[in-house]
């Protein structure tokens, strides 16, 4: 198989970019799927605003991206960045991608769990 994995990742994440360049999410007949847990039941799961801050981002407001959703934007992009490039390295040397370390996951999980908490109780 060999990098054809991330680099097809990277692919549909240029095309989803390009998407997000030229179509608000947030706006009016938005063809951009909304979160599942939030339609359901009002609750917004730790990743709820991201594609509305990664529109933000493209459009060049940092500040509106800070409000759509702080954590993704401070952890969860450089994070989803560094899983990308391990996988890429591990693909390219013909291996399989190591599990993610406990010293890792442990702190993004409480991280998740927290931000989801404190977004839900505190606005």
């Amino acid at each position: 198989m060999g990098v054809r994995g991330p680099v097809a990742v990277a692919v549909a994440a240029v095309g989803a970019g390009v998407g997000l360049l030229f179509s608000d999410p947030g706006g009016a007949g938005s063809w951009w799927p909304a979160c599942p847990l939030y339609a359901l039941t009002g609750i917004q799961c730790p990743a709820c605003g991201s594609t509305r801050m990664v529109h933000a981002l493209l459009h060049g407001d940092l500040a509106a991206a800070w409000r759509f959703n702080a954590v993704m934007l401070v952890a969860g992009l450089p994070l989803l960045a560094w899983l990308w490039v391990r996988w890429l390295r591990s693909a390219r040397r013909g291996e399989r991608t190591p599990p993610l370390p406990a010293k890792v996951g442990v702190p993004v999980v409480a991280l998740a769990v927290v931000w989801m908490l404190v977004r839900n109780l505190a606005w």
